[in-house]
């Protein structure tokens, strides 16, 4: 069996990971408040970046961490068209999940069944990831850590589409952040705790791209359009914040009906 190596570079991965969880998580959670205030276009338009934002905030966490993942006596490619599809694969599903949750009348079921799809789908998204590593030997995975894993996805995400629905103030949206980051990293590591490597030493080139190469130059394309997202959001107003400068324009004494 190989060594593996979660930390190769230390905690920078395991906590740079984190951030980018917690990132996305947050900027979720605030896009997600902000379109259940909202009708018609304007709240499809907030659930699809909510659902942007908690996908490539779980693709970055997973990859960045990926970044400190080595195997003694193999290098590591990675299939460049599988780990596009897990980056496809996390921004449907969440974004199902959001919708699920933004449009549902029956609030109890279509948190249950938002919960599932986008725990089901991150950990789809996980191990298609996990599939895309190229090295010389066989991976295999504990069957009892990786059902585990599976689990925490579905917790971690039925309870971040719980608080998208029930938490409002900022306070409480960044709490809830860090807790769904913690929740998401541990499913990773979980998963990854998971694997096993036999080592078959080859001399051989292994196809695919090195995590310099291409997991970090997308990482931090995606990590700068999380950054960006979130100042667009935190300058946005609020529907509140639009209505009560709309109330100071109004001239004193003008009917409601009357409203610019």
């Amino acid at each position: 069996m190989g060594h593996l190596d979660h930390a190769a570079l230390g905690w920078l991965t395991p906590a740079l990971s984190y951030v980018m969880a917690c990132i996305g998580a947050a900027l979720g959670l605030r896009c997600t408040v902000r379109a259940l205030a909202a009708t018609g276009r304007s709240r499809r338009n907030w659930l699809v970046t909510a659902a942007s934002a908690i996908g490539t905030g779980i693709w970055t966490m997973h990859f960045v961490a990926m970044l400190g993942f080595s195997v003694a006596g193999t290098d590591i490619r990675y299939d460049v068209p599988l780990t596009l599809l897990s980056l496809l694969v996390a921004m449907l599903v969440v974004c199902a999940g959001v919708f699920a949750v933004g449009y549902g009348r029956d609030r109890g079921r279509a948190l249950l069944l938002g919960g599932l799809t986008t725990g089901l789908g991150v950990a789809s998204m996980h191990y298609l990831g996990m599939a895309a590593v190229r090295l010389h030997g066989d991976v295999t995975y504990d069957p009892v850590l990786v059902g585990l894993s599976v689990l925490i996805a579905v917790v971690a995400a039925t309870a971040a589409l719980w608080a998208a629905l029930n938490i409002k103030s900022p306070v409480a949206v960044t709490l809830a952040s860090l807790i769904m980051g913690a929740a998401v990293s541990s499913m990773h590591y979980t998963g990854m705790f998971a694997v096993s490597v036999r080592v078959t030493p080859s001399g051989e080139a292994l196809p695919g791209a090195t995590a310099m190469q291409f997991i970090f130059p997308l990482a931090v394309g995606l990590g700068s359009y999380l950054f960006l997202t979130s100042a667009f959001v935190a300058l946005s107003p609020t529907a509140g914040e639009r209505e009560a400068t709309a109330s100071a324009q109004r001239p004193v004494g003008t009917p409601a009906h009357q409203r610019p």
